[in-house]
C-alpha cells in the first residue's frame, strides 16, 4: 500500500476555505434506467432521500458551506428538491444545455470555481474519505492533480490505478484488463483551477478518459490518496440494489466520523 507523504509541520491553507467543491451530477444514467428511469441518477432514492443528499450531508459535517452542482439531464428536478441550500450547505447550479462529460461539465462551471483549487466529486458514487486529510496530502506534495483511490476485491467493473509507493500515479488500466482486487478511482479529485481552465468551453470531454491521462504525462503528474474505507457506486441496477444496506451500515457511522 502506498502512503501519502505529508508535512505536518507546515500546514496548508485551511480546509475547506481554500477549495471550491463541485459535484458532477449531470450524467444520463443509461445503465440505471431499467430501475430509475424518471429522474437523474443522483436523485435515485436511497434510505428515504436522494443519493445526492448523503453527499451534501457529509460535506456539511466536514465544514463545507458552499457546493457547485454541475447538472444537465433533468436538472430541474435537482434544483426543485434541494433549492438554494441543503444540510447547511449553500448550493449554486451550473447547468449544461447538452451533455459535456465530466471534464466538460467542470469547464462549464469555471465561473463558479473561484478558488485556486477545486474538489470535484462524482455524484453517483460515495467514498467516506477524510477530505481534510486529502487536502493536506495534496498540498504537502505540491500536486496539481490528485485523486482518492480505494481498494476493491473485484476489479471487473472498474479500471485499476497503478501508483508508486510515494503515491504518484503510473497508469490507469481499463476495466477488464486485470483480474482480482486492487486500487480504483473513487471519484474524488483535487485539481488546480488552472487545469480546469484548460478545458475548451462547450466542448465535451471526460475527466477520466481525456484529462487525467493527459495530466499523467505532465512533469507534475497525478497523485493518488488511499482511502481504506468503504466505497459505493450506484451506476448499475446491481450496485444500486446494495445502496440502502450500504447507507444503513456504513454511511451513518461515516457521517459521525466526518464531524470528528
Amino acid at each position: 500500500m502506498f502512503e501519502p507523504a505529508i508535512d505536518l509541520v507546515t500546514p496548508p491553507a485551511a480546509w475547506p476555505g481554500a477549495v471550491t467543491v463541485a459535484i458532477l451530477a449531470g450524467g444520463l444514467g443509461t445503465r440505471l434506467r431499467p430501475v430509475v428511469a424518471d429522474r437523474p441518477k443522483v436523485m435515485a432514492e436511497v434510505g428515504g432521500r436522494p443519493f445526492l443528499a448523503w453527499w451534501l450531508e457529509c460535506l456539511g459535517q466536514q465544514g463545507v458551506r458552499e457546493v457547485v452542482l454541475c447538472t444537465g439531464h433533468r436538472a430541474r428536478q435537482i434544483e426543485d428538491y434541494f433549492g438554494n441550500a441543503y444540510a447547511g450547505v449553500r448550493l449554486r447550479y451550473s447547468v449544461e444545455a447538452q451533455p459535456l462529460g465530466t471534464g466538460g461539465a467542470l469547464g462549464h462551471a469555471l465561473p463558479w470555481l473561484r478558488t485556486d483549487h477545486v474538489l470535484a466529486i462524482n455524484g453517483d458514487s460515495f467514498c467516506d474519505a477524510d477530505l481534510a486529510w486529502f487536502w493536506r496530502a495534496h498540498s504537502a506534495r505540491g500536486a496539481r492533480a490528485s485523486l482518492v483511490v480505494t481498494c476493491v476485491p473485484d476489479l471487473r467493473r472498474f479500471g485499476r490505478v497503478v501508483a508508486r509507493s510515494d503515491g504518484r500515479v503510473l497508469a490507469f488500466e481499463e476495466k477488464g484488463e486485470t483480474q482480482g482486487g486492487g486500487w480504483i478511482n473513487a471519484g474524488l479529485y483535487l485539481l488546480e483551477r488552472s487545469l480546469v481552465a484548460e478545458v475548451a468551453p462547450g466542448r465535451p470531454c471526460s475527466l477520466e478518459r481525456d484529462l487525467l491521462p493527459r495530466w499523467l504525462a505532465a512533469p507534475t503528474g497525478v497523485y493518488a490518496f488511499p482511502a481504506a474505507r468503504r466505497f459505493l457506486d450506484i451506476g448499475t441496477p446491481e450496485s444500486y440494489a446494495q445502496a440502502e444496506a450500504f447507507v444503513t451500515e456504513v454511511t451513518a457511522p461515516a457521517l459521525s466520523a466526518c464531524s470528528s
